[in-house]
């Protein structure tokens, strides 16, 4: 075969030109046909939870280890708790874990009291609010102060951090009409219960 001439080969490379063109010009005008659009953005929006957080001043110590008490003993001590929650709830006080034995959980009583003042084993200052709750069994607190929703003692916070309150518990060991063998049988034993205050965030409608 032969080769093509030289003029043959300018026109084979200038004709291939136009077809390029032609394409490509194709290509913007199919391009042009596409819809017109806008748009708009609210950008930024989140959903973040409140802290709800709830704090003492017993550096993890018991307020009551109390050894070797007799028939009349009674006793005090305070507590100061503290929220540190930015939103606002209810805070109520109940107990848990009782320990029982030989009936003494019925010979233990508590008046829990809410006030101003006082720090975690010193009640030096403490003044209490008004108290409409009687001194209770452990038993029976056990019984009817055992969960939030059974607690007492309520303190409203406004989720405002470092909001306090100031508890002030007494006890005392009654054997009132016990007879003197029944009291007897008394001796040796322990009790012990836990004093538990939690923090519920309040409810509120919905927004948007």
């Amino acid at each position: 075969m032969k080769n093509p001439s030289a003029r043959m080969r300018t026109f084979a490379m200038f004709g291939a030109a136009p077809l390029a063109v032609l394409v490509a010009g194709g290509m913007v005008w199919q391009g042009s046909q596409a819809a017109f659009t806008a748009s708009t953005r609210n950008a930024g929006n989140s959903w973040s939870t409140g802290n709800v957080v709830l704090n003492d001043d017993d550096l993890g110590a018991a307020a009551f280890t109390v050894e070797n008490i007799v028939p009349g003993q009674s006793g005090q001590k305070c507590i100061v708790v503290t929220s540190q929650s930015n939103v606002a709830g209810e805070v109520r006080a109940y107990t848990q874990n009782l320990i029982t034995s030989r009936g003494m959980e019925n010979r233990i009583l508590i008046d829990l009291e809410q006030g101003t003042g006082g720090s975690f084993n010193d009640c030096t200052g403490f003044i209490p609010s008004p108290n409409t709750v009687p001194e209770l069994p452990l038993s029976t607190l056990a019984t009817v102060n055992k969960d939030f929703a059974t607690g007492g003692s309520s303190w409203q916070t406004a989720g405002k951090p470092g909001e306090t309150q100031s508890y002030r518990a007494t006890w005392r060991f009654d054997t009132t009409g016990m007879s003197q063998d029944a009291v007897n049988a008394l001796q040796g034993a322990r009790v012990g219960i836990d004093l538990v205050w939690e923090l519920q965030s309040d409810d509120s409608p919905s927004s948007s």
